[in-house]
């Protein structure tokens, strides 16, 4: 199975540039990608990153639950769908990466 890859380069100097590509669900520059992230995926996954505060020691994690998706054969629409507490029908249905801003893409059935 594939994983999730981030991808960085130095091209844009002292920022790199980085995109969160699962699938094809939300590609954008790393400062954008943390400071407005679109896609349930991306969020989900952000939240998950520890937080080096002792007094987050407690916070609990939110575990991403449900089947993951093929990598090799996937289903269309939403390949987070199957793990997304906010996917109905509409996120089975094909859809395309559409840009929300500049350098930002992201592919979801439903308004942002």
């Amino acid at each position: 199975m594939k994983e999730p890859m981030t991808f960085c380069s130095s091209e844009s100097g002292f920022l790199p540039k980085c995109h969160r590509y699962y699938l094809k669900q939300e590609i954008a520059e790393s400062k954008e990608l943390f400071k407005n992230p679109k896609h349930p995926y991306t969020k989900a996954l952000l939240a998950a990153i520890p937080v080096p505060d002792i007094s987050m020691r407690h916070k609990e994690i939110e575990i991403i639950k449900g089947e993951i998706t093929s990598t090799v054969n996937p289903k269309p629409g939403c390949r987070f769908a199957m793990r997304c507490p906010y996917a109905s029908d509409i996120c089975n249905e094909p859809h395309e990466l559409s840009q929300i801003s500049t350098g930002h893409f992201v592919a979801r059935a439903k308004p942002l």
